[in-house]
């Protein structure tokens, strides 16, 4: 039943599209960016509030009450300001970069479930304006893959930047961010091929629907570990502190937006925390039930979304609490933790969870099959390991730095 909730896809495209379905889908398109951007002005000014608190600071407190339009006041400010253009920048290019940062951030967006009741043979289904539809943009039956296709366009927006540029800073510095954020792509789909396994789907919603119980949530379905190794590559994926080098503030220069300036700058600064939204919002949909939850008094369909809200505000909060806690690795620690650590966690463990689920089908005994995963996990560890130390001792060995 699963699989063909699934497969099904969004129910208000599965008859005739006429006019009405087109502005429905225009409709959910503009409440979602509207979302979106007043979720990324409230994420601004929480991080900035919640740090103040935790280094006993006051934190913005003027603009609005409590400061809350503080970030609004920002945003006015950056877009009357002077755009600077450098003279030997490829002025195309670098007028896209920006678009190229922001725009994967709300496509990802677009395909993460934001409510709907998941209950009484209810799939989270919603009527609106005398259609039945989900309560989310779109849910294509590959919506998984377009998460890490949009990822990936994601680091064309940092390369292009520091590239477009003109000047050799911005150009190092983009070269450096899209080496970390390829470095933890890896990883990061490992932990989500886990999920697949576990789920049998590829669309969002079909996730969501798969985790009807606390017990069956990704979290607790993949053994933990998926999740721990989601969190932190999505961490360096983000750029967030501890994985902050890109925008380091030890470096003479910012980094691929160093030549950015006015509204452009302010695309980038965005994509930033909106990525940040996006991506706690992905978590919650992958690992923990997305909007699903108990349905308590008043009615059904508040729930779903209010218990959305509340998960993704939890990793909201974890990512300003690393922000304002961990002290910021060195670049060779961030690549080693990637390739020696990370992406070996993963595939492991996607062989162990492989091995166990095809025992379970096959009526094999599974403490044989968890041994063979831990011995492949281990053994694929040990071989990364030794090529990763002799590339670093042929490059030592030849005179160039590490």
């Amino acid at each position: 039943m699963h699989l063909l909730a699934a497969a099904g896809g969004d129910p208000l495209l599965n008859g005739d599209v006429d006019l009405t379905v087109v502005l429905i889908v225009a409709f959910k398109v503009v409440v979602a960016f509207a979302l979106l951007l007043v979720g990324v002005m409230l994420m601004i000014w929480f991080e900035r509030k919640l740090i103040a608190d935790m280094q006993n600071r006051i934190g913005p407190n003027v603009a609005g009450p409590w400061g809350v339009l503080q970030t609004l006041a920002d945003g006015v400010k950056l877009f009357f300001k002077e755009d600077l253009l450098p003279e030997r920048a490829d002025l195309f290019v670098f007028r896209l970069a920006p678009l190229l940062a922001m725009v994967p951030a709300f496509i990802t967006f677009c395909v993460v479930p934001l409510g709907g009741v998941f209950a009484n043979g209810n799939d989270g289904i919603v009527h609106i304006f005398g259609h039945d539809t989900y309560l989310q943009v779109a849910d294509p039956p590959i919506g998984i893959l377009l998460v890490l296709a949009m990822s990936s366009i994601a680091v064309y927006g940092v390369m292009l930047a520091g590239w477009s540029s003109g000047s050799k800073y911005p150009l190092i510095g983009s070269v450096r961010a899209s080496a970390q954020m390829v470095s933890y792509e890896a990883a990061l789909g490992l932990a989500v091929a886990t999920v697949v396994l576990v789920s049998h789907t590829l669309s969002t919603h079909g996730m969501v629907t798969v985790q009807d119980r606390l017990v069956n949530w990704n979290v607790i379905a993949t053994g933990v570990v998926p999740f721990v190794v989601f969190l932190i590559a999505a961490t360096a994926e983000l750029n967030r502190p501890p994985f902050d080098l890109v925008e380091a503030e030890q470096e003479i220069v910012g980094g691929y937006n160093t030549e950015y300036a006015s509204i452009r700058f302010a695309l980038f600064y965005i994509a930033e925390f909106m990525n940040v939204v996006t991506m706690s919002a992905i978590i919650v949909t992958l690992f923990f039930g997305g909007p699903r939850g108990p349905l308590l008094f008043g009615p059904d369909w508040i729930w779903p979304t209010v218990w959305f809200l509340l998960k993704v505000i939890v990793f909201i909060f974890t990512y300003v609490w690393f922000r304002a806690t961990l002290p910021r690795l060195r670049y060779d620690q961030l690549m080693d933790l990637g390739w020696k650590a990370l992406i070996p966690l993963a595939f492991g463990w996607l062989l162990i969870i492989s091995l166990l689920r095809l025992a379970r089908d096959r009526d094999w005994n599974v403490g044989i099959a968890a041994v063979c995963g831990f011995a492949v996990g281990a053994l694929c560890w040990l071989l990364l390991s030794a090529a990763i130390s002799v590339a670093k001792r042929n490059r030592v060995t030849s005179g160039d730095s590490f």
